[in-house]
């Protein structure tokens, strides 16, 4: 069954967390709370689980808490995973920088609508993000709500992808700037995953329209209901492909959040997308990710 929420007002939430929801699909700022505490406290944990269920993505403010804090609290919803790719902070493995400087100006990894590690068998139940340093102006995050984005799609093209699984690649992402034999170990290391099209959130029942900038092609497109000659096989499939992910990019499914230093963003990776602006270089931003491992997509 589909949650369903109320998010148009805001509300004090349960206790002493202040809820203001930022859209009416998702994202919510919480107010007068400490994630150190949280990271502590049973209940303010369990308080913070139910906001992210329903809000989808959190943000919290001037969050002066320590890397062993923000690890405690990310390590509350599961084990933390590494990236074979990003680097991770050498006494916090788990805890990975996402530094942007004067050095990677043509790395743009994310910049487009994409859920994290979808290229894992297995991809990230969530995220916590804290900002370390912000551009003066620019650097914005976009969280997209990809069940409100399923929920809208036409009748007739929920009954097309029913059903449809889609291969995810980091070759193809992270691996496309390596030199052949590099992105080819990558490729042996992490083999192609395999999703359903449209996948239920284990905890919700919400359906989720789940592809996005890993997915390279559907696997299961090509059946004689789909194709009544060769040459729909590839346009055909593509272009469908092509509309899906485009649906990230609809505002009405987006919230975007302005960072500056100590602010943090928690979010459900089963049912978001995002997209991180970069219209900010030459200046610096610097992020710091914890990863939590999650459940395999059947």
């Amino acid at each position: 069954m589909q949650a369903t929420f109320d998010v148009t007002t805001p509300r004090p939430g349960p206790g002493s967390i202040e809820v203001h929801p930022l859209t009416v699909h998702i994202g919510a700022e919480l107010r007068n709370v400490n994630l150190a505490d949280v990271a502590r406290d049973d209940d303010l944990f369990a308080q913070l689980k139910t906001l992210l269920l329903q809000h989808k993505v959190l943000f919290l403010r001037d969050q002066d808490i320590s890397r062993a804090e923000h690890v405690a609290l990310a390590e509350r919803f599961g084990q933390l995973e590494d990236h074979p790719v990003a680097g991770s902070d050498p006494e916090h493995p788990g805890l990975v920088r996402i530094y942007k400087d004067l050095d990677s100006p043509a790395e743009h990894y994310e910049n487009a609508y994409h859920c994290d590690a979808t290229w894992r068998e297995a991809p990230p139940m969530g995220c916590v993000l804290r900002c370390v340093e912000t551009p003066p102006v620019g650097g914005d995050t976009i969280w997209v709500n990809m069940a409100q984005a399923y929920q809208r799609l036409p009748r007739d093209v929920k009954e097309r992808i029913e059903g449809l699984r889609a291969r995810h690649s980091i070759e193809a992402s992270f691996g496309a700037n390596m030199p052949i034999e590099q992105r080819l170990a990558l490729h042996q290391r992490f083999p192609d995953a395999e999703h359903p099209v449209v996948r239920t959130h284990p905890e919700t029942g919400e359906k989720v329209l789940f592809v996005n900038a890993f997915t390279t092609h559907f696997t299961n497109f090509h059946t004689p209901a789909n194709v009544r000659f060769g040459f729909d096989y590839s346009p055909g499939g593509g272009e469908l492909l092509h509309y899906l992910i485009r649906q990230a990019a609809v505002p009405e499914y987006q919230v975007r959040w302005r960072w500056t230093p100590n602010s943090f963003a928690i979010w459900d990776n089963r049912c978001t997308q995002h997209y991180a602006v970069q219209d900010y270089w030459p200046a610096v931003r610097k992020m710091e990710r914890a990863g939590v491992i999650g459940e395999k997509t059947f």
